[in-house]
């Protein structure tokens, strides 16, 4: 009697504790539980310490941190029919766990599903110089479609980032040729603007001088110290007008 007693308290004591490891469930803070009861979809559970009945319940847990998800490099031919690589990063996160659990198969791969073929949608309908110089807009408009598709889903699309565009070497070639053309174009523009300041200020000063002319004489003067500082033996003076004036008019008359 003892010796068949034994092995049934043994095993009683291991079902036990089969039943309470089964039975008894911790879930961390960015952990919820969702429970079928017999394939009946109970409340949430979580997070803590969670208790379930075993066999009859079936707990799921879905993480509810936001997941990095990076999209794999498309290749898209753009409005302008250029064919580029495109890849792009996605930040989603479960905010409706029920949801997320029923009324999706797999939600990550659905929502990276999702991604790849809005990623190659809508770059398709855009150009290169858009792709290129718009990347906000076109990041706000992927990260809007894609939210309103995993919507149903309990999903929340937070940010979707466009991250590497790879161009055919023809291309590259041909935009190292634009953008040299336009820095010479920037180049020959900012040299005129500097033409004509400078022509302003000249006729500036030339209009001051034609009203003062003791100013005329003052400019001699400072290019004579100019020339002076400089290692020459050429000597220059400037003679006033005004001297030789009468000696002119004297000549004049006299050839007349």
């Amino acid at each position: 009697m003892y010796q068949f007693g034994f092995p049934g308290l043994i095993f009683a004591i291991l079902l036990l504790v089969y039943f309470a490891t089964s039975a008894i469930k911790i879930l961390r803070e960015y952990e919820r539980g969702v429970v079928f009861r017999l394939g009946r979809l109970i409340p949430i559970k979580g997070p803590g310490l969670v208790i379930i009945w075993p066999v009859i319940d079936k707990l799921v847990k879905v993480d509810l941190r936001t997941v990095t998800f990076d999209v794999p490099a498309q290749d898209i031919i753009t409005a302008d029919n250029i064919s580029v690589k495109v890849n792009a990063v996605v930040y989603f996160r479960a905010i409706d766990p029920t949801k997320a659990i029923t009324a999706v198969e797999d939600f990550h791969y659905a929502t990276s599903q999702i991604s790849q073929t809005t990623l190659r949608s809508v770059l398709g309908q855009s150009s290169l110089d858009e792709l290129l110089a718009k990347r906000d807009e076109l990041n706000a408009e992927l990260q809007k479609i894609i939210d309103e598709q995993t919507e149903p889903w309990g999903i929340k699309v937070s940010t979707v980032e466009v991250k590497n565009v790879d161009l055919p070497s023809e291309m590259l070639r041909a935009i190292a040729k634009q953008a040299e053309a336009e820095r010479e174009r920037r180049a020959k523009v900012i040299h005129a603007e500097g033409e004509f300041q400078a022509a302003q200020k000249l006729a500036d000063a030339a209009r001051i001088i034609a009203t003062e002319p003791g100013a005329l004489q003052l400019r001699f003067l400072q290019t004579l110290t100019e020339v002076a500082a400089e290692k020459n033996s050429t000597t220059i003076f400037p003679l006033p007008i005004d001297l030789i004036e009468p000696f002119l008019k004297k000549l004049k008359k006299d050839a007349d």
